[in-house]
């Protein structure tokens, strides 16, 4: 099963390894991944493949949740289907 990761914050080091690692941690696959800097924010959006990862995605999400509120930023993690059903006009 595929999941789409936001992360959205300020700017500082580490936040790429930090939410990599967790990630790897949980077996869960990055598929594709874009990031930049837009009007000051640092903005990351993953395709990942949680399939083969041994939590199920709620507790992954509070896994990321802790990250975040630890880093200052926001992380979000949502099934695939579920982003692309939100984005359908």
């Amino acid at each position: 099963m595929n999941a789409i990761v936001t992360v959205i914050g300020e700017d500082k080091v580490g936040i790429i390894a930090a939410v990599c690692a967790l990630l790897a941690e949980n077996n869960v696959n990055i598929l594709d991944i874009s990031q930049t800097i837009l009007q000051g924010k640092f903005t990351m959006v993953m395709a990942v493949d949680i399939a083969l990862s041994p939590v199920p995605i709620a507790e992954l999400s509070g896994q990321l949740d802790a990250l975040s509120k630890k880093m200052g930023i926001s992380i979000r993690i949502q099934r695939e289907e579920i982003f692309d059903a939100m984005h359908i006009i």
